[in-house]
């Protein structure tokens, strides 16, 4: 059986090759999701974990975020590991600068060792001694600091002088602080200090009370799980993409072989007609396939590391801001991607023998019909269909009420695996009702794509997998995006707002602020200065009915009942003791209104009215506040720095509310490129798996063909025919994968997105979805190219003759 194995790998190279394909790409696709997951990962930490990138252990407090670290066990611990530990918090202290007072300060440490600084230097230095700061630069631009000022932080005999020597921006939102000092300095203000980690080199040893050591990865996991209102996005869809990698690759695999091994019954046949045992052709198929497996594993494995990072530095190349971090090579993703190639092309390559060596070898060597749906075997697979589809239906529904991910995700896999055994039935119908619509000349292809329900159903599998897998992501990202746009935009509309708490705002300066860089549009906002009860200062009062044209909420909330004042709670932070449903007087001049109180965030220290209460208020209202859309891509820093520039002649204040969307931009890039570069690898096994199952349908069809070009077909009218019925499979699978992915994409919205974003709102991007299923039709008319050049190359004679 030696030499029956190596004529049969050299007589069938091409089978081969296209089989070896299927394995590669799918085992690639495996390795490309360990890729992304490690570089995605390396991207939150250098974000949300950076202050813990170089730490061992992570101590936070173990019923967090319901109670927090105890300071003084904190700062022992601290302390007695010395250069081996570096703790995070901030201590909230009064500041004054140039006789101005700053709105509550927040002042964290800052290392002294470059291994354990994780703030990034803008300019200046970083501080080496006592008497040395830095500041945050959004801060700095809020406060008009700039390096080489003073800064006297605190009250009292508590107070300290310090000189800004750098300017800093903060990476990590949850280990924020507007001023940072070294560890020394910052234990002086320890009665008002909160620690909210320690990350430590090393052994932990004794933990303070009530605290608990973790993986630096998994404290950066718990707090975005929180921060996403208790869902870990990432995880999801990891898991998500981990579990569709393998089911991909398995169905693409064993598609191939099936029609791979389908082809070859007769050559089994005949061995056994010769006297070769059951047991050897089991063995000589398995040493092929193993030979198959090992070597396209390999260069899976090996391509995939390549797609994967080419992926990050591509993503890397295509944002302005680094989203994807150094990806670690994933071991354990290599090692699972070799196994999954290797063990399913043995699975794949064993059970179509079976059929061969359970048979006589005369029986073998009959023509093989095609399943019938009354007979047993055709039977069977409809019915496991619909009770996979019933089981399935009926996880998707638990999990949409107990918002389980484990449900959805199994039973997601259980409704997609009843649809993919109940192909047969159901593609074939619906080729017959599109092809309909072609009209005469789609007739033929139309009737061959159909003739064999279990060839056109295999045919079409993978591209469904992919379109359904594209569908769902597209829907679930535009429905995300959406969602948490609307929900950032409630709580800060404005982009930028410049308010002039007592001079109005001339018509020079608002031509100025709209020529800015970055700013898209600009508004001016009327108002008037007035006292209210319960603030120390006057305020502007303003009324902006046209705000919804730089508002990122549509200018919901500028949109105030009379008898109500809606006051910024972020502006004036713990300065601000008015409580929604207070009454208050707010005087202009010798006139006053009763108004009852409203918060909000976003628009800075200004109070927002109806267009009637300001009238009552003042007969002459003049412009107090500029409110400025940003352009796409605006930096904030830099836009907030020229606007600062602008506004500090006149008195005025920045509210700069571009960092929140800049860090939540990160974060959600990070999902989004990763779910991109998933698709991308995806979308490519679907086409890769659509034209070996159309490359191999040609070889499977030879006689067919050459029968057909007997009969009067020319070479173009086959190779129209071949491309018609690739067109037709192609445009069925994907309308077919559009709305199984679009009812998948509602049950993730369900089930995970309204769990973290309660009034989120389904969005179909039907104009994205649109693209997929032109480009899904052209993809078949290309995968149908050459084979269809291919079929027309062999004259009727050879075909005739081949057996």
């Amino acid at each position: 059986m030696r030499t029956v194995f190596l004529a049969s790998l050299r007589t069938h190279i091409r089978r081969y090759v296209a089989a070896a394909v299927a394995v590669a790409v799918a085992v690639a696709f495996v390795v490309v999701v360990g890729v992304l997951t490690s570089g995605a990962q390396s991207g939150l930490m250098d974000g949300l974990g950076a202050p813990y990138r170089n730490a061992d252990l992570v101590v936070s407090a173990a019923g967090w975020p319901s109670s927090e670290l105890n300071p003084k066990a904190a700062i022992a611990f601290t302390e007695r590991h010395g250069e081996n530990a570096a703790a995070t918090g901030r201590a909230t202290l009064p500041a004054r600068t140039g006789g101005r007072r700053l709105s509550d300060t927040t002042v964290g440490p800052i290392a002294t060792s470059e291994e354990w600084r994780w703030q990034e230097l803008s300019s200046g230095r970083f501080p080496a001694r006592t008497g040395e700061a830095v500041a945050d630069v959004y801060f700095a631009l809020a406060g008009n600091i700039a390096v080489g000022d003073r800064v006297r932080i605190g009250e009292g005999a508590a107070a300290r002088d310090v000189r800004v020597v750098g300017l800093v921006e903060s990476p990590s939102p949850p280990a924020q602080a507007s001023m940072y000092v070294t560890w020394p300095q910052l234990l002086q203000w320890r009665d008002h200090l909160h620690l909210n980690a320690v990350a430590v080199r090393g052994e932990a040893g004794q933990l303070p009370e009530g605290a608990k050591a973790q993986s630096p990865e998994g404290f950066a996991a718990e707090r975005l799980t929180y921060v996403q209102n208790r869902v870990n996005s990432l995880s999801v869809m990891l898991l998500l993409f981990a579990g569709i990698a393998l089911f991909v690759s398995v169905l693409v695999i064993a598609n191939t072989f099936s029609i791979l091994f389908a082809q070859r019954l007769r050559d089994f046949a005949l061995l056994r007609c010769v006297g070769a045992t059951r047991r050897q052709v089991v063995r000589s198929v398995r040493r092929e396939a193993a030979v198959v497996g090992v070597l396209a594993s390999l260069t899976g494995t090996l391509v995939g590391v390549g797609l994967g990072y080419g992926l990050i530095a591509l993503i890397g190349a295509l944002t302005p801001t680094a989203l994807m971090g150094a990806a670690e090579l994933p071991t354990l993703w290599l090692l699972g991607g070799f196994a999954v190639g290797l063990v399913v092309t043995m699975v794949a390559s064993w059970l179509p023998t079976r059929r061969v060596v359970r048979v006589s070898p005369l029986a073998a060597l009959r023509p093989d019909a095609a399943v019938d749906v009354h007979t047993a075997t055709g039977l069977v697979r409809p019915a496991l269909a619909v009770i996979l589809l019933v089981t399935g239906l009926g996880l998707l529904g638990v999990a949409m009420v107990q918002d389980s991910t484990a449900l959805m995700v199994a039973g997601g896999g259980s409704v997609f695996a009843g649809v993919l055994l109940f192909g047969p039935v159901l593609v074939p119908r619906l080729v017959g009702i599109t092809g309909a619509l072609l009209g005469p000349a789609g007739r033929l292809a139309t009737r061959n794509a159909v003739r064999d329900p279990r060839r056109t159903a295999t045919t079409t599998a993978s591209l469904l997998v992919g379109v359904t897998l594209t569908t769902a992501v597209l829907t679930g990202m535009a429905t995300w995006r959406s969602s948490l746009d609307e929900q950032i935009g409630r709580d800060h509309p404005i982009d930028v707002a410049l308010t002039s708490p007592k001079e109005p705002v001339t018509t020079d300066l608002l031509n100025r602020v709209r020529h800015t860089p970055g700013v898209e549009q600009a508004i001016p906002v009327d108002g008037a200065v007035a006292r209210v009860a319960g603030l120390d200062e006057p305020i502007p009062v303003v009324t902006a009915p046209d705000a919804a044209h730089v508002a990122r909420d549509d200018g919901a909330f500028a949109r105030v009942e009379p008898g109500k004042i809606r006051i910024d709670s972020e502006a004036f932070g713990k300065n601000l003791s008015l409580q929604p449903g207070d009454r208050v007087t707010v005087r202009v001049g010798d006139r006053r209104a009763e108004l009852q109180v409203a918060v909000g965030t976003g628009w800075g220290p200004a109070g927002v009215v109806a267009p009637e209460t300001l009238a009552t208020l003042t007969d002459a209202p003049e412009p107090h506040a500029i409110w400025i859309r940003a352009s796409s891509g605006a930096d904030p820093a830099r836009l907030g720095g020229d606007l600062d520039e602008l506004a500090d002649p006149v008195g005025a204040t920045i509210e700069n509310g571009l960092r929140t969307w800049e860090s939540l931009d990160r974060q959600l890039g990070i999902y989004t490129w990763s779910a991109l570069g998933l698709l991308g690898i995806a979308v490519v096994i679907a086409l890769i798996g659509i034209a070996n199952t159309l490359g191999l349908s040609v070889l499977e069809r030879v006689r067919e063909h050459a029968m057909l070009r007997a009969l009067g077909l020319t070479r173009r009218q086959l190779r129209r025919m071949l491309a018609t019925e690739a067109v037709l499979l192609s445009v069925v699978a994907t309308l077919l994968g559009t709305v199984i992915g679009v009812g998948f994409a509602w049950v993730g919205y369900e089930t995970i997105v309204k769990r973290a974003l309660s009034d989120a709102t389904m969005r179909v991007p039907w104009l994205s979805l649109g693209v997929v299923v032109l480009i899904a039709a052209l993809a078949g008319l290309l995968a149908a190219v050459l084979p269809a050049r291919r079929a027309a190359r062999v004259t009727p004679a050879a075909g005739l003759s081949l057996d």
